[in-house]
């Protein structure tokens, strides 16, 4: 027998997988928003993981992150933010706090101070308006390390700051000199 939270913590790397990065695995299409039918996906992810409509919901609103959002009908299922395919998630663009944090693992530091932090794959550098949070992110990939974001400077020279509906602030880049090392109180 399966643990439930393993289970759950499964279904959430493979929604992640499918409406953040590939679709195209399950043959699931998504609209220009990112949407997708629940029907479509739970008969489409057979036999690769066992869906149904109330371990979806389950995933959905029990998740620490809020990685997904269920439309107002009930009938679809988006990622909020994360992805590596181009999707419009109409963003609002918003005023960020004078500070925001990045975390990563200290092995990219170097690189970072360097050339700053870029989205890579995906649309957008995530950011947080606190430091546990960018602490948890920094431990996923190693010894975290924090990197503080002057943002106010940022908006005030033109860059455009979003926030998802998860409370991500996103960011297309932050160079260098908006970057400073944030140390642990």
């Amino acid at each position: 027998m399966s643990n439930p939270k393993t289970e759950l913590k499964n279904i959430s790397k493979f929604l992640s997988y499918v409406l953040r990065h590939c679709p195209e695995d399950i043959d699931l299409d998504l609209d220009s928003e990112g949407w997708a039918c629940i029907s479509e996906l739970i008969s489409k992810a057979q036999p690769k993981i066992q869906l149904t409509q109330s371990l979806i919901v389950e995933v959905v609103s029990t998740s620490d992150k809020q990685r997904f959002k269920i439309s107002d009908d009930g009938l679809k299922i988006r990622a909020n933010q994360g992805h590596s395919i181009k999707v419009d998630l109409n963003l609002t663009l918003q005023e960020p706090p004078a500070a925001l944090y990045h975390g990563t693992a200290t092995r990219f530091l170097d690189s970072i101070l360097d050339k700053g932090l870029i989205s890579g794959k995906r649309h957008h550098v995530h950011l947080s308006t606190d430091i546990a949070t960018a602490i948890a992110v920094g431990q996923r990939y190693g010894k975290p390390t924090i990197l503080k974001v002057n943002s106010a400077s940022m908006f005030k020279q033109g860059y455009k700051f979003y926030i998802s509906d998860n409370n991500v602030w996103l960011v297309d880049n932050v160079p260098p000199k908006y970057l400073s090392l944030e140390n642990k109180k």
